[in-house]
């Protein structure tokens, strides 16, 4: 394999939301997530929650609670980042937005600051899953887990 072979095989590199544990997905307790539901991805099990863009994308959904939100990359990966489990029902409280519907965001750039604390003190388990949402559309989909990171180091690796 030639130095330029392993250039056409990276693919998409999608940096880590949070810092924290990277994990496998079959490690959330929700099956929407651990079963793959919703398409494959990885978790991070955060130490705090500042939650940065994964890539350069665009903000395609800010739910207005501030638990969850859907990013674009200019490949057109669907990214969805979801704070907690369940953590909806906390209908915004704990949850600080810094953007917005159809912003153009870099990788690195602070999306959401979660009160892990309070979300934790409140009932809530706090591991994060990132999920690309439209899965099918690639080969393979891998995340490189079982490793601490810290936002915007590599965990997920999407090939064409």
């Amino acid at each position: 394999m030639g130095l330029f072979d392993v250039f056409k095989k990276k693919g998409i590199v999608l940096g880590s939301p949070l810092e924290g544990e990277c994990v496998s997905l079959k490690q959330v307790n929700d099956p929407t997530f651990s079963e793959e539901i919703l398409g494959k991805g990885i978790a991070v099990v955060p130490v705090n929650g500042k939650v940065y863009a994964p890539a350069d994308c665009e903000i395609t959904t800010v739910f207005p609670t501030g638990h969850a939100l859907g990013l674009t990359t200019a490949e057109g990966v669907e990214i969805l980042i979801h704070i907690g489990l369940d953590t909806v029902k906390l209908s915004g409280q704990h949850f600080t937005i810094h953007t917005e519907t159809g912003a153009k965001v870099s990788k690195g750039d602070l999306l959401i600051e979660a009160d892990i604390e309070q979300i934790k003190a409140a009932g809530y388990d706090v591991i994060t899953p990132m999920i690309v949402c439209n899965t099918s559309d690639y080969a393979s989909v891998e995340g490189k887990t079982g490793k601490t990171v810290k936002p915007g180091d590599d965990c997920l690796e999407i090939t064409k």
